[in-house]
């Protein structure tokens, strides 16, 4: 009977199932069809453009250097891993000779690969971003709940909040180097001069949301809140945090694609190891093959951007209640 009812009931599905089917092929083929046309005019472009260096590279030459690059990480792989088996040999020798030989490992210095850089990049931009987040979260909530602090706070806000990363660089930089002294630091200071900068520059929209959405709160929601007497941290874990979290999180995506932005020129100055400074480096080498690797480059920094904003749309899909509020 089932399968009978499925029958009859099957050409009037019909049109509901093609309806999809022909949404599902769009989704795919128009994205696929940009890409295309994107190509194409990259190609006939690069094939015009005569600089000092030689043409610019086209699609074809850039990934190839994929390739190469991915060559070159694989081949100081096989370095590093020779150079520590060397000196196991040598200690194990050693300590043969002398078992009260003080065995000592050396860290090895190869030169940081293209791979290993964007390692390191998404360290330093998620270091940046999780301490912009750690100050702007908290201290929105407390802009959002008392509207003395929103009118002392905001001009100063948005007196800071267009200011560049080239022009925060020279004075974080200043200031690291006078306050972060040590004989053993536990990070490198280029590392912590890009960290300070991207948190500068990428903590405001995390803030101004956060207080929008705070400050946005139905009245019930308070007005529940004051007849259960509620205190404040309750109140805010209770009430604030759970009413505020799409705005929180559409600050927090804004964030994470300006975090990602501003430490690709950060890296740049700061000669932090990461994306930045390899554009940098192939810019200053100048060689036949630097402009089809910073097009290379380029094209990894904006599939990265891309999976940081994704992965946060994911987490504030997870996190709203609300879907409707959420930017796709």
């Amino acid at each position: 009977m089932t399968t009978q009812s499925q029958l009859i009931s099957l050409p009037s599905r019909l049109p509901r199932l093609l309806n999809r089917l022909s949404k599902r092929l769009l989704n795919v083929t128009a994205p696929l069809l940009g890409i295309g046309v994107f190509l194409l005019l990259w190609s006939a472009a690069a094939a015009n453009i005569e600089t000092s260096l030689g043409s610019f590279p086209g699609p074809q030459a850039v990934f190839q250097q994929f390739g190469q690059l991915w060559q070159e990480h694989s081949d100081e792989q096989v370095r590093e891993q020779a150079f520590y088996e060397r000196q196991e040999e040598r200690n194990a020798a050693r300590l043969a000779e002398d078992p009260n030989y003080e065995v000592r490992i050396r860290d090895f210095n190869g030169r940081p690969t293209f791979i290993s850089q964007i390692g390191t990049s998404l360290i330093t931009v998620l270091s940046g971003f999780l301490l912009a987040s750690a100050i702007a979260i908290p201290l929105g909530i407390l802009i959002g709940l008392n509207q003395f602090v929103y009118m002392a706070a905001n001009p100063i806000i948005q007196v800071l909040k267009p200011v560049s990363p080239l022009a925060w660089l020279p004075l974080v930089t200043i200031v690291v180097s006078a306050v972060y002294v040590s004989d053993d630091p536990m990070f490198e200071k280029s590392f912590v001069t890009s960290v300070i900068t991207v948190t500068l520059c990428s903590l405001w929209p995390t803030l101004l949301n956060t207080a929008v959405g705070v400050a946005s709160i139905e009245s019930d929601f308070n007005n529940i809140s004051r007849v259960l007497k509620l205190k404040s941290l309750t109140h805010v874990r209770k009430i604030v945090l759970p009413a505020s979290v799409p705005m929180i999180f559409t600050g927090l995506r804004l964030s994470i694609g300006i975090a990602w932005m501003v430490l690709i020129a950060a890296e740049m100055l700061a000669q932090n190891p990461g994306l930045g400074k390899f554009v940098w480096d192939e810019f200053q080498n100048g060689s036949s093959e630097s402009l089809s690797r910073i097009l290379a480059a380029v094209l990894v920094i904006g599939l990265v951007g891309f999976l940081l904003d994704r992965a946060m749309l994911w987490l504030q899909k997870a996190a709203s209640w609300d879907k409707s509020q959420v930017l796709r």
